[in-house]
């Protein structure tokens, strides 16, 4: 099979300079690409249960200043922990509910960072402000702040307590308080 070039290189009703064109067309896409970097995944922070090592996951996807990419950009999905450390899979639309959002919206975006306002549905009285801003060893980090015990906290793990049959009997919140120096809790129980 002769190569895609010299069959357009015979065909005399095709101009010689379409495969050049081609080619330089092909190569703007490629440079085009590498410039516009995909939004990376940070972690905020993680819902676990008593019944197995699964955890439900809460990220934001940032661009590369750090900033929160588009118009949604928090998502949760399961880290399936007992099937392998990388193995993730969706929320099951039955899981929206218990794990999923009731709204998310960009507050601020500034050039090293932002903000995003997220209500998760099971929390709905509890609005979390995620922050998103450069690390010192120049990764981009995210924080998520909320009141708990009265206080506001940076929140980093859910643990919910599972009862029978297939209920919630309590959520154990933990986060860091704002200076870093204790970490908060506060227990809801249903």
């Amino acid at each position: 099979m002769a190569p895609i070039w010299n069959s357009i290189r015979r065909n005399d009703d095709v101009p010689r300079s379409v495969p050049a064109l081609a080619l330089a067309l092909a190569l703007a896409a490629l440079a085009g690409s590498a410039e516009a970097s995909p939004p990376a995944e940070v972690p905020i922070f993680s819902i676990s249960k008593s019944e197995n090592k699964n955890q439900v996951q809460y990220a934001v996807d940032v661009d590369e200043h750090c900033v929160p990419a588009g118009g949604t950009p928090v998502r949760a999905y399961w880290r399936m922990l007992e099937l392998g450390p990388a193995r993730t899979e969706a929320l099951l639309e039955r899981e929206v509910p218990a794990y999923g959002m009731a709204s998310q919206s960009v507050e601020e975006r500034r050039a090293e960072g932002g903000r995003v306002r997220l209500v998760l549905r099971a929390l709905a009285s509890r609005p979390i402000d995620v922050e998103t801003g450069r690390a010192p060893n120049g990764a981009c980090q995210a924080w998520a702040t909320m009141p708990l015990a009265g206080s506001p906290a940076h929140l980093f793990s859910v643990f919910a307590k599972i009862g029978w049959p297939a209920s919630v009997e309590s959520l154990l919140l933990r986060g860091w308080s704002l200076d870093g120096t204790h970490v908060v809790s506060e227990t809801i129980r249903r």
